[in-house]
């Protein structure tokens, strides 16, 4: 079975990578990609995502905030946040929010291949740097 991803990141470039990244694994296919927090929550409803990957600065609403109404709206969609700022206070709003996975944006890419892996199975994962 494949693992459906929505991406959600401001920076179309990264947005893009990511999705290349991404399709590189045979199990993943991803589903959807916005630019804003505020789009999340309609993309995830179109597009049926196992696995929600979300920055946490973006226009309309920040990653934490899509976090907290995507487990609100469609709480089967699981979250992993993809961020730069790996600080322990966004991690605690984070899994406050909801998210079972938390990854900076320099950790390997074969981390974050394991992380979206084990969060669609249900595990909690937190970057081992935190």
């Amino acid at each position: 079975m494949s693992v459906r991803i929505l991406l959600a990141d401001d920076q179309a470039m990264v947005r893009s990578a990511l999705a290349a990244l991404l399709a590189l694994e045979e199990d993943f296919v991803v589903v959807a990609e916005v630019g804003r927090g505020d789009e999340v929550v309609a993309a995830a409803r179109a597009s049926a995502p196992h696995v929600a990957l979300l920055d946490i600065e973006m226009p309309g609403l920040d990653g934490l905030a899509a976090a907290a109404a995507l487990r609100q709206e469609l709480p089967g969609c699981r979250v992993v946040i993809l961020t730069t700022f790996g600080r322990p206070g966004y991690l605690r709003r984070a899994m406050e929010a909801g998210a079972l996975g938390f990854v900076v944006k320099d950790a390997p890419a074969e981390q974050l291949a394991d992380a979206v892996r084990r969060v669609a199975a249900g595990e909690r994962v937190v970057d081992p740097a935190l």
